[in-house]
C-alpha cells in the first residue's frame, strides 16, 4: 500500500507545487502589469497636470489681452466722445459769439442813433466802429470789459 500511496502522494505533491509555482508566477506577472499600469497612469496624470498648467497660463494671457484690448477700446471711445463734445462746444461758442456780436452791434447802432439823432443802420462807418468796439471788448478780461467800456464813454455802470 505504501507502494501506491507514496507515488500518488509524490504526484499530488508535484502537481500542487507546480500549481503554487504557477500561481506565484501569475501573481508576479499581475503585479508587474499593475506597476506598469500605475506608472502609465502617473505619467498620464503628470501630462494632464502640465497641460492644465499650460491651459491656465494661456487663459491668463488671453484674459490680460482681453482686458488690455477693452481698456484701449474704452480709451478710444472716451477720446472720441471728448473730441465730439469739444467740437460741439466750439460750434455752440462760435454761434453764441456771432449772436452776441449781432445783438451788441444792433444795440450799439440803435443807441448811437439815438445819441446822434439819426439812423445809423446802413452806415458802413457805424459797422466798422461796432466791430472795433467788440474786438476791444474781446481783448479785455471778462470782469473789466463792462466797467472799461463805460469809463471810456465817461459813464458809470
Amino acid at each position: 500500500t505504501a507502494k501506491f500511496i507514496v507515488p500518488r502522494f509524490e504526484t499530488m505533491y508535484h502537481e500542487r507545487t507546480e500549481e503554487i509555482q504557477g500561481g506565484i508566477e501569475r501573481a508576479e506577472k499581475a503585479q508587474a502589469e499593475a506597476r506598469q499600469a500605475l506608472e502609465k497612469y502617473q505619467d498620464q496624470l503628470a501630462g494632464a497636470r502640465e497641460e492644465a498648467a499650460r491651459i491656465r497660463e494661456e487663459a491668463k494671457a488671453q484674459g490680460a489681452r482681453i482686458v488690455s484690448d477693452m481698456k484701449a477700446q474704452a480709451q478710444k471711445e472716451a477720446d472720441r466722445v471728448t473730441q465730439n463734445a469739444t467740437a460741439q462746444l466750439n460750434v455752440q461758442r462760435d454761434a453764441a459769439m456771432a449772436q452776441l456780436r449781432h445783438e451788441i452791434g444792433g444795440l450799439a447802432t440803435t443807441l448811437a442813433g439815438r445819441i446822434v439823432g439819426e439812423s445809423l443802420d446802413d452806415d458802413e462807418r457805424a459797422r466798422a466802429t461796432i466791430d472795433r468796439f467788440i474786438s476791444e471788448l474781446e481783448q479785455q478780461p471778462a470782469h473789466n470789459s463792462t466797467a472799461a467800456s463805460f469809463s471810456q464813454a465817461g459813464e458809470r455802470p
